[in-house]
């Protein structure tokens, strides 16, 4: 079987773009590089508004008789050796409280940008997954400076 230079283009060129695609969608190890976008985390406000705001409060500062804190030195500290992934799974499966794992993934992912944000994690340029397998090697931090 003769492969004519034609082919040999498309697949080479098929071969580029499908490297290209895997290396882009990598992921930073750390929060601190940025691992969601600004306007993921606009939307992660609105879904936290409608979803969260009750039991975490309006400032993510937690209550006293629901939630914890999501901002501040107690959040970073106690996540800040955890991965992204151990966070996302913890909120995806058991908030809200009142009906857990009720959300979408995208959802879920637009709120914790939103807490991410809130910490002052720098944003990125992607998108953070909505697949818990993807932010297996992205590490939480401690707070920036």
């Amino acid at each position: 079987m003769k492969i004519t230079s034609p082919v040999l283009f498309i697949l080479g060129t098929a071969l580029v773009a499908v490297a290209y695609t895997s290396v882009g969608a990598q992921l930073p190890a750390s929060v601190l590089a940025g691992v969601y976008t600004e306007a993921q985390a606009k939307r992660g406000e609105k879904v936290y508004a409608d979803n969260c705001v009750t039991c975490h409060g309006p400032k993510l500062q937690g209550t006293d008789t629901a939630g914890p804190t999501l901002s501040g030195p107690d959040f970073v500290n106690g996540w800040k050796d955890m991965t992204v992934a151990a966070l996302f799974s913890k909120i995806s499966s058991d908030m809200p409280s009142s009906a857990p794992g009720t959300l979408k993934p995208e959802e879920y992912a637009d709120v914790l940008s939103f807490v991410l944000s809130s910490n002052k994690y720098p944003a990125g340029k992607t998108e953070l997954p909505t697949d818990p397998a993807a932010l297996k090697g992205v590490k939480m931090a401690a707070a920036p400076k």
